[in-house]
């Protein structure tokens, strides 16, 4: 897929705990339309989460995240200054943002070949990890399965900060946002983890998506708290 690098795009990551599922499912229902009034708004997507840092298929319904796109980051400073949808978000009972660029990547998400779309990095600090996929039908209790060895290797990986499961829907649209000390840990765990390994190989041979996305992203200028402190302070 080719995609042209316009200089100066950025994304950006929110992470948002309710006080209860009923103001969760609620943002979830609103927030897709009250952002589009948002100026140099290109991308988004807004996203479940699953239950605290468990990465396998799992469902918090008062913690809400939003992956976005910006034109530049001008546009994203008047999106947390001014949108009322940052306002409501930042009277939650915890929320934490933060500015992404590109470090490398492969895949799209809803067709967006999000990785070469954005401004360059650097990878020599820490960084975050987006991984996202529609799985099909057919493979979605193969891929359920799968996940329960490879979120409990996840969460023994030395070098990792955070993470949270994400999903644009309860079975078949899933995926991961992920905070590393450094690529070299992260990497490590992604090609030393034999759990990750078996479901990297069983992905290919058993063809269980239609759409994937892996992207690495500098993560800088974060602010709030996830689960009470910032991962990146």
């Amino acid at each position: 897929m080719q995609a042209l690098l316009i200089v100066g795009r950025i994304a950006s990551f929110h992470l948002v705990k309710w006080p209860n599922a009923l103001q969760g499912m609620s943002a979830l229902a609103r927030d897709r339309f009250a952002l589009r009034s948002a100026d140099g708004l290109e991308f988004m997507r807004v996203l479940g989460t699953g239950r605290s840092n468990d990465t396998s298929p799992s469902a918090d319904l008062s913690r809400t995240a939003l992956f976005m796109v910006w034109c530049d980051e001008d546009a994203l400073e008047r999106f947390l200054c001014e949108h009322p949808v940052v306002a409501r978000m930042n009277e939650a009972h915890e929320h934490w943002h933060v500015k992404l660029r590109s470090v490398g990547g492969m895949g799209a998400w809803k067709g967006r070949a999000v990785p070469d779309l954005l401004d360059r990095g650097t990878d020599t600090g820490r960084i975050a990890m987006i991984t996202r996929a529609r799985v099909h039908a057919k493979s979605w209790r193969a891929f359920g399965k799968a996940g329960v060895p490879v979120d409990h290797s996840l969460k023994r990986a030395p070098g990792l900060l955070n993470v949270v499961g994400i999903g644009e829907a309860p079975v078949g649209m899933l995926g991961t946002f992920s905070l590393w000390q450094s690529a070299e840990h992260m990497k490590q765990w992604a090609y030393g983890s034999p759990q990750h390994q078996d479901v990297m190989r069983r992905t290919r041979d058993e063809a269980w998506y239609g759409e994937e996305m892996f992207a690495r992203f500098e993560p800088y200028d974060s602010t709030g708290t996830w689960d009470g402190s910032d991962p990146l302070a």
